[in-house]
């Protein structure tokens, strides 16, 4: 179907900025483009309680976000929630708790839950697996200290968009790898799966749409480097075996480059036994899920991934 016209409307203003290229500007320089985004996100109309905290992390303290519902007991114990980490976007390389807050208010608002952001670190000063580690220590302190935040670690969702998807998929293979710890779903929203950039949405969805092969690019050179982009921990398409993982909700976008590798992602879960749904939004371009308080579409992905959550983790329990 054609593109949204509200998002048209915003390519075309962006278009008409003639910003710099990425390959123009530092990483510092597009972090600060990319915050703009956060704009067009809206929050709540009930909000939920938000707290800035640091937890230990591989190589020091990791700085996270701690959303939780209002009516949810502050008192430890009174009543638990499922509890779910979320790994931001951003090509491994921009975004931060910041830019996505609007997207976890609204998760944490609507499962409701008790919504984990990690802030991890960011390429290129500091490459892969950095920001993966940190991702995965942040999994692993969640689920030994669900109850201390007043959340039920029997009930843990992994979720992410883009790159956070991509960290996503592999922290669950890596837990059942590992043996722990124990994630019910995932959630990936948008996700490269495999940096080789092979698929035809690549070609269809390269230039015009927000996300550029330009700056996939720009990206994966800064994330990965000289590195091998058919390592499972970068690509998760490359994983052998897919079995045995937390059931999923894949979303793409129509217009997304990303769109093919997400979709056959989905199928490969699905070939491998894991209960997994599939949802393309048509008209959509990468990223829409921040837009939602301009874009209608945003809106109904972001009910339709919470109702997800909330099917698959239950309601609180006092």
């Amino acid at each position: 179907m054609p593109i949204d016209p509200v998002l048209r409307t915003i390519l075309e203003r962006m278009a008409a900025l003639e910003q710099a290229r990425p390959s123009e500007m530092t990483p510092e320089e597009v972090r600060v483009t990319y915050m703009a985004m956060a704009g067009m996100g809206a929050v709540p109309p009930n909000p939920p309680e938000v707290q800035d905290r640091t937890i230990p992390g591989p190589a020091g303290e990791i700085p996270v976000r701690v959303y939780r519902p209002v009516g949810a007991a502050t008192s430890v114990g009174a009543e638990t929630l499922p509890v779910v980490l979320f790994v931001h976007g951003g090509g491994w390389v921009i975004g931060s708790v910041d830019t996505h807050d609007a997207l976890c208010q609204q998760l944490a608002a609507q499962v409701p839950a008790m919504v984990v952001s990690v802030d991890y670190r960011l390429a290129p000063e500091h490459p892969f697996p950095t920001g993966l580690e940190d991702s995965l220590a942040a999994t692993a302190w969640v689920s030994e200290h669900a109850a201390d935040l007043g959340a039920d670690a029997t009930r843990l969702a992994v979720a992410g968009d883009s790159a956070g998807g991509n960290m996503s998929a592999v922290i669950c293979r890596r837990a059942r790898d590992a043996g722990g710890p124990p994630i019910v779903f995932q959630l990936l929203i948008y996700p490269p799966t495999d940096l080789t950039n092979s698929y035809p949405s690549h070609k269809q969805n390269g230039q015009g749409y927000l996300l550029t092969s330009e700056m996939i690019d720009w990206f994966t050179g800064h994330y990965l480097g000289d590195g091998d982009c058919r390592n499972p921990d970068v690509s998760p398409l490359y994983a052998q075996n897919l079995s045995g993982l937390p059931p999923a909700l894949v979303i793409t976008a129509e217009y997304d480059p990303l769109r093919d590798e997400g979709e056959a992602y989905a199928e490969r879960l699905r070939d491998a036994g894991v209960d997994v749904r599939l949802v393309r939004y048509d008209g959509m371009v990468h990223g829409f899920l921040q837009m939602n308080g301009v874009v209608l579409g945003a809106a109904t992905a972001i009910a339709d991934a919470a109702g997800a959550l909330r099917e698959a983790l239950g309601p609180a329990k006092v």
